[in-house]
């Protein structure tokens, strides 16, 4: 039986149907991310696990209770929001058992509690000082601190990094990951931030216009999409996607056939660069991102078909200049003209 189980969940504003039939699985001690484009409905669908909002239908199940009519402060979880929501007079102790003295814990274990979440997240000390002396790091550090004491069955965070800078970010990503491994807590994680879904989750969650387009781990995802939409949101860059209008000269160069209005995908990886005069396709080089471990190049092909082009190495090609490219068929994915998978591509060896 899974830990937390949503069924059937709905949710609407005015006309608008945010939510439309979610049905999903959590086991104890997973880590799940909500992934998808602004206004998909991640973050309510996490604050309707909260307790926050209301459901309109469906029910929401933890450790064998029915907790869909519960109040959220007696659903048994925590919430990390992307603010910080700091008492700005409070210490950093205060706040960390703002909620256990609201419960009237004993003072002792209290004390007990806040330090063993301080050690864990390196703030011991830091304890006596206020919201307004710590880096934003640290503040976020101490609001998950504040959820941690309370020892819930499930944490749940609203895309605690975003405010954070991109260094930041990478830092405190990894103290969660850690933390969950750690705890070995029930975890769900709304973000934006494919690398985050990427690296953090145990299984990846992609939601659009209220619905649940696939359920898988981030490789699972990456390599075998279900739609043309999964397949796009997951990967940075994007998979290119060429439609069957204009994908010609590529289904030439590969045999390979696309379904009636449907579309060819390559991942940029799947793409090598050749000499001008070499290869499957001729190209001219519109754009280099030289990121220093790896470089994009943006192409586009004779029939006007832009491309781009993933490399592991530094490329010496300048903008303009011509290229020629070959395609791993093998890896093509294929969609039909609803964008469902038709194909999927090869599955890269371990």
């Amino acid at each position: 039986m899974s830990y937390l189980q949503l069924r059937g969940i709905e949710k609407q504003f005015g006309a608008l149907r945010v939510i439309q039939g979610i049905d999903l699985e959590i086991q104890r001690g997973e880590f799940v991310v909500f992934v998808g484009p602004s206004g998909c409905g991640k973050s309510t669908l996490l604050r309707l696990i909260a307790g926050l909002e209301q459901t309109d239908a469906g029910s929401v199940m933890l450790d064998g209770r029915d907790i869909t009519e519960a109040p959220s402060s007696q659903r048994d979880l925590a919430m990390v929001f992307q603010s910080y929501a700091l008492y700005p007079h409070m210490s950093v102790f205060e706040n960390m058992s703002f909620a256990l003295k609201l419960a009237h814990v004993p003072l002792d274990q209290i004390r007990e509690k806040v330090e063993r979440a301080a050690h864990i997240l390196n703030l011991t000390q830091y304890l006596q000082r206020t919201p307004k002396e710590l880096s934003g790091g640290q503040r976020q550090r101490v609001a998950i601190g504040r959820a941690i004491v309370r020892a819930p069955k499930v944490f749940l965070f609203d895309e605690p990094l975003s405010n954070l800078d991109a260094a930041l970010r990478g830092q405190t990503r990894i103290e969660i990951a850690k933390l969950h491994r750690d705890l070995g807590a029930t975890t769900v994680y709304v973000t934006h931030d494919q690398v985050e879904a990427m690296t953090l989750a145990d299984r990846v969650v992609v939601l659009r216009d209220g619905r649940i387009e696939q359920v898988g781990t981030p490789l699972e995802l990456y390599d075998r999409p279900a739609n043309q939409f999964v397949a796009q949101f997951i990967g940075t860059p994007q998979m290119n996607i060429v439609a069957a209008s204009q994908a010609a000269e590529l289904l030439q160069a590969t045999g390979l056939t696309v379904p009636p209005g449907g579309a060819i995908g390559l991942r940029p990886e799947h793409l090598q660069m050749r000499p001008p005069g070499q290869g499957q396709l001729q190209a001219r080089v519109e754009l280099i991102e030289a990121l220093g471990a790896e470089t994009l190049v943006y192409v586009s092909t004779s029939a006007g078909v832009q491309l781009v082009v993933r490399q592991n190495t530094r490329s010496p090609l300048q903008v303009h200049a011509q290229t020629g490219l070959d395609i791993d068929a093998d890896a093509a994915h294929l969609f039909d003209a609803r964008g469902h998978i038709s194909r999927a591509g090869r599955t890269p060896s371990p």
